[in-house]
């Protein structure tokens, strides 16, 4: 099965993540990783932390001259602000004057620090906050890129971009074209009209003088996977179970929808669901709308898969919201950290990679692990097959 683990905190010396379950002969390299962890740390209202990391992967283990071999790939992503923060993060153990040093007292709303410090006995609530920094999905976009080689060598396309941020909409219903994901790739907040785009610049900046932050939403589509894929027989086994699932373990998602999500719940049925026609081909049937998102009983059914994720705003606010210090429980306002302002374009490029990676796990239970030209001759055979149990003859 495949699976992975990220290890490491925010001003740590590096992010570490082992993917086990790879099939052998995915074309990966360093290059394509870096791809994406550049688009990542790019985006209007990031914070000065992406002014001193500059992203690049290690590939450690488990790829040979640009191919995986099937072992555990290991990728290791260095934090260049790690060089402010030795003695504060230190391993080894220190002089008890530096015990206090940055430590924190006061745990910010809407964070992990209060529960978390609670979970684990801490008193210095640093200890939680760098592992719960969204600093740790600079491993998980690496992982989604590997992931995304794989896909690729099986033609599945995987795109997001930034429907809403604060009150600033676009309309992300329709096809996207290679012209328009063109323009998302270009735009610094991941929206393709640039009239919206420059309307929630304008947004951000007004949070920014506010000492405020601002959340939005951003959509995930996936291109080419064939229908099937996922399960109505075991409920672990429901894609959209499982992408919900794993969207909403970006840190700040606090909601997910598949298709028209909430939106089909004010509608008639026959508003609802999508009219089967036949199409021809390897897969006989289209359909005349998309509003499952592509997901049917816990499958896909063959359309693009469509889902979006809603981002709350950053929890850490220059004008901070009141509190509580640990020392004394006296009241005072929270703890301020080094922050971004609005990370909507960049938790797009994050939803992308957890989608790579539950499509690509998903895709390897049904067609095997070994080796990627296994999987692609398995994929060419399950096609034939449906092509001919389903053809309009009844042959």
């Amino acid at each position: 099965m495949l699976k992975f683990m990220t290890a490491g905190e925010s001003h740590g010396p590096a992010l570490t993540a082992i993917v086990e379950g790879l099939p052998a002969g995915i074309s990966v390299g360093s290059a394509a990783i870096d791809h994406d962890l550049r688009r990542r740390q790019v985006g209007y209202g990031r914070g000065g932390r992406m002014e001193i990391e500059r992203d690049r992967v290690e590939i450690s283990a488990g790829v040979r001259h640009g191919v995986t071999l099937g072992s555990p790939v290991a990728l290791v992503v260095r934090n260049r602000d790690w060089e402010n923060w030795r003695e504060e993060m230190a391993v080894e153990e220190v002089e008890a004057e530096w015990e206090t040093q940055r430590g924190v007292r006061v745990p910010r709303p809407g964070h992990a620090d209060l529960a978390g410090g609670a979970k684990y006995r801490h008193g210095d609530l640093r200890n939680v906050l760098e592992r719960a920094s969204a600093r740790e999905t600079a491993a998980r976009v690496a992982v989604g890129a590997v992931c995304r080689c794989l896909l690729k060598h099986l033609d599945i396309q995987v795109v997001g971009m930034v429907q809403r941020i604060g009150e600033v909409v676009w309309d992300s219903t329709g096809e996207w074209r290679p012209e328009t994901i063109d323009s998302a790739e270009a735009s610094d907040v991941r929206c393709p009209d640039p009239r919206t785009a420059t309307s929630m610049r304008a947004a951000i900046d007004r949070a920014r003088e506010d000492g405020d932050t601002l959340g939005g939403v951003f959509e995930i589509r996936a291109c080419g996977v064939v229908p099937g894929v996922g399960s109505h027989v075991s409920s672990d086994r429901r894609l959209d179970g499982r992408l919900a699932g794993a969207l909403m373990s970006i840190q700040a998602i606090k909601g997910v929808e598949i298709g028209l999500g909430f939106g089909a719940a004010s509608r008639l049925g026959s508003r609802v669901h999508d009219p089967i026609t036949v199409s021809g081909g390897q897969w006989p049937f289209g359909r005349t709308t998309n509003n499952a998102g592509g997901i049917e009983g816990g499958m896909s059914n063959g359309e693009t898969i469509c889902v979006r994720a809603a981002m709350k705003p950053i929890p850490t606010l220059t004008r901070p919201l009141p509190s509580v210090c640990l020392d004394g429980l006296s009241p005072v306002d929270a703890h301020a950290e080094r922050s971004d302002v609005c990370a909507v374009p960049a938790a797009a490029v994050v939803g992308e990679a957890v989608v790579c990676f539950e499509l690509a796990r998903a895709l390897l239970e049904m067609f095997g692990d070994a080796h990627v030209d296994d999987i692609l001759r398995a994929m060419a055979a399950y096609r034939d097959d449906v092509a001919r149990i389903w053809a309009r003859d009844g042959g």
